[in-house]
């Protein structure tokens, strides 16, 4: 099986909390993004 996070430079954690926050919730990206700064991930 082929990894489907082989092209990103982030963890497959970061990767999946990242989605699931923009799935979930409504969000914006940028809304996301500042969530996760505040949580001290940077995507960036």
């Amino acid at each position: 099986m082929i990894n489907p996070f082989r092209y990103f430079n982030s963890s497959p954690e970061v990767i999946r909390l990242t989605v699931m926050m923009y799935i979930r919730y409504p969000l914006s990206l940028r809304q996301v993004e500042d969530l996760l700064s505040e949580r001290g991930i940077d995507i960036c």
